[in-house]
């Protein structure tokens, strides 16, 4: 079945596993949907051409070894969008946000997804399956997988989907050569970060009012297992990978030794990564904030 979120958010301690919610068959109308198809090449250059003397702040809301019940962290999402839009209004809105986290294992599909790429009967799906307001096709999300999830005002960035597209896939295409030697790309027509065939790192977003939420998600340690059941972004000829699979199967320079990390220690070293190359990239100033500072409202 396809889910969708009734919980109240008045704390993120003590997730459950699963969460009851009432059945959607049907993708609710939104008013914007983005998706990305033409590809442009990132000029890092950009990305510090932005700002002039001070970085921007950007909370971190730094979850990275904790799983997170999809329905949870999009609500948080949507809660933090709306006090960022009342914040606009008022010309207050100083600070950008960053969260970082696994989930449970979940689908998810963009606001015009189609269901044939699913290879199962939705009243019995494998996993919770969610229809978001998110751009592109299916994806899973699960254990061992880092997802970040940005909430950028792009007012204070560049006000330019594709760029925003080409900086997410910047991030890891760093992160993987920087960290792992692993030389990545890009591929014409398609989003994401891909090694050969195999796509590591997924990108989808919503934008409202210049506020961007959702984000991306890179494979370190997951079991690929789950994308059986799915056609991964609706691309039928390639297929996914991680980077656990790629240390094991190849013989990296910076990277020999690394497959006989515990996941735990990969899962790290790819999250301090992550979020050193994004402050970079977005040449923002991170700040790391306790959970316990948020205050929820209903997503």
């Amino acid at each position: 079945m396809i889910v969708v979120p009734t919980l109240s958010l008045a704390s993120i301690q003590g997730f459950p596993t699963r969460k009851d919610s009432e059945r959607l068959y049907k993708s609710r109308p939104h008013h914007v949907l983005l998706q990305c198809s033409r590809v442009s090449d990132f000029n890092a250059s950009e990305a510090t051409s932005m700002t002039c003397g001070q970085k921007r702040r950007c909370g971190c809301y730094d979850m990275h070894n904790v799983l997170v019940p999809y329905s949870v962290a999009w609500s948080w999402q949507k809660s933090i969008v709306k006090e960022r839009k009342t914040l606009v209004e008022i010309n207050q809105d100083l600070c950008d946000s960053l969260i970082v986290l696994q989930h449970h294992p979940v689908y998810t599909l963009g606001t015009g997804s189609s269901e044939d790429y699913l290879n199962f009967d939705l009243k019995d799906a494998p996993y919770d399956v969610y229809r978001t307001e998110r751009g592109g096709e299916v994806t899973y999300h699960g254990p061992g997988q880092l997802v970040m999830y940005p909430i950028l005002n792009l007012r204070y960035h560049e006000m330019d989907l594709h760029w925003y597209f080409r900086a997410l896939e910047e991030v890891v295409i760093r992160v993987l050569f920087s960290t792992f030697s692993i030389k990545a790309s890009r591929v014409e027509g398609l989003t994401g970060v891909w090694v050969g065939d195999q796509k590591l790192a997924a990108i989808g977003i919503r934008v409202s009012q210049w506020i961007a939420y959702h984000g991306l998600a890179l494979n370190v340690t997951t079991d690929l297992t789950p994308f059986q059941k799915i056609v991964p972004c609706g691309i039928h000829d390639r297929g996914v990978g991680s980077i656990k699979g790629l240390l094991r199967e190849h013989s990296l320079s910076k990277g020999a030794g690394m497959h006989h990390m515990e996941d735990s220690q990969l899962l790290d070293i790819t999250h301090k990564s992550l979020v050193k190359e994004f402050s970079e990239v977005f040449q923002v100033e991170l700040q790391q904030k306790a959970i316990s500072e948020l205050e929820f409202s209903k997503g």
